[in-house]
């Protein structure tokens, strides 16, 4: 995929596009990608090293339709069974993959489906990733809830019935800092069971402070594990720093969260290479992590402010449903999250072969959820989005629509004591 696929808007100020034509001609401008930046916690494992090994070395075009059969025949699936259902070949047996995958995920999960929704608290980024509507040169409305908001949008939203928030922030330490979000979770606790974090990769240090506060888990999206295609996509900021951002999950972990999400943002590079990393970072991190909770999700590109031109190129809903399908079927016991991205459509379809949790009563900007779940005005206190949503059902409808579907939803599985 070319840069120019991602075209900033007329917007940007002259300053902003010098500064990205500087960034995309003059390697030597940027910094070393690979290189971590004073402050950032090296840590010992040699997951990443595994991940990377199986990722280089596979060939998706290699693989045959005795592959997929033979990897289908198998109660268990291994490595290279994964690498056959994310393989071209494979994509005439979605209907048996399909089959497969709801097999598994009635088997550990029953008919459940778990609901939860996004709280964005502050947009500020000091990144520069070239797909993102929060990143630092976009032109956006920019906004910081402070303690008061934050409890008020907290309050809006657990009067719907809403039990587990996912906190998110833009990248920014200086307008985002940990003692901020730390500030935010104690006010989740109050409201909320369960409590997730979706901010930029700390120190297990910081992790730890974070669980203190009243966090429960962490996701982090690595975007691409190609580090190569990662390089031209984010040009400045912290998130430059591939391997720190990669070991994010690890970090949280000896932290103490009690679980961890992982994703790669498809359509940025080599979908299937970019599944294939993704499912082997869980697996690999199942195995050194076995008490942790872990699990997938599958966001696709979507349009942001100032450039409706995202979309992903080639991985259309049939591959998308192959992946879903292939990370059920390597991974039985993970938990797999669709997000308000896809369509309500594409939802509650695949909530019956292999997803097990959905977002509802979305919104990816900051401070409008009383205007989104009442209807009265905010009184202009609002953010911009991060990203287009594809599925705007509220709770109370995604709720009565999973149900309609013979699912049971899930606010909360998870006590205290």
């Amino acid at each position: 995929m070319e840069n120019q696929f991602f075209v900033d808007s007329e917007y940007l100020s002259p300053e902003a596009l010098s500064r990205k034509h500087q960034l995309e001609t003059d390697p030597a401008s940027r910094t070393d990608h690979m290189a971590y930046l004073p402050g950032m916690e090296r840590i010992q494992s040699d997951v990443m090293d595994k991940v990377m090994a199986q990722m280089g070395a596979y060939e998706p075009d290699r693989y045959t339709a005795r592959d997929v059969e033979a990897a289908l025949a198998h109660e268990t699936c291994s490595i290279e069974d994964f690498k056959a259902l994310l393989s071209p070949a494979a994509e005439p047996y979605l209907e048996r993959m399909a089959q497969r995958a709801r097999l598994e995920t009635r088997k550990h999960f029953g008919n459940t489906v778990y609901l939860f929704t996004p709280l964005y608290i502050a947009n500020y980024c000091e990144n520069y990733c070239i797909y993102c509507g929060f990143n630092c040169y976009n032109h956006i409305k920019r906004m910081k809830l402070n303690a008061e908001q934050i409890e008020h949008e907290m309050r809006v939203i657990a009067d719907s019935g809403m039990e587990e928030v996912l906190l998110l922030t833009g990248e920014s330490r200086s307008m985002s800092g940990v003692e901020y979000i730390g500030e935010a979770c104690k006010l989740a606790r109050k409201y909320f069971r369960m409590v997730g974090l979706e901010i930029y990769p700390v120190n297990s240090d910081e992790y730890r402070y974070l669980r203190a506060c009243g966090a429960d888990y962490v996701t982090v999206f690595q975007e691409t594990y190609d580090p190569d295609k990662y390089e031209t996509l984010h040009l400045m900021g912290h998130k430059r720093v591939w391997p720190y951002r990669f070991e994010a999950q690890e970090r949280a972990m000896m932290g103490g969260m009690r679980g961890v999400g992982f994703s790669a943002l498809l359509g940025l590079a080599d979908f299937r290479k970019d599944a294939l990393a993704t499912g082997l970072h869980v697996y690999y991190l199942q195995r050194k992590y076995p008490h942790a909770e872990m699990s997938l999700s599958c966001p696709r590109l979507r349009p942001i402010i100032n450039n409706d031109r995202i979309n992903p190129r080639d991985v259309h809903e049939r591959q998308l449903c192959q992946v879903l399908c292939a990370y059920r079927i390597f991974l039985p016991f993970a938990g797999i999250t669709v997000s308000s991205r896809e369509s309500a459509e594409f939802r509650n379809g695949i909530v019956k072969i292999a997803a097990t949790k959905v977002s509802a009563g979305v919104s990816t900007g900051i401070g409008d959820h009383e205007s989104k779940y009442t209807g009265q005005e905010s009184g202009g206190a609002e953010g911009d989005e991060q990203f287009e949503i594809n599925d705007g059902r509220s709770f109370a409808k995604m709720y009565d629509d999973m149900s309609a579907e013979g699912l049971q939803p899930v606010l909360n599985d998870y006590l205290y004591v």
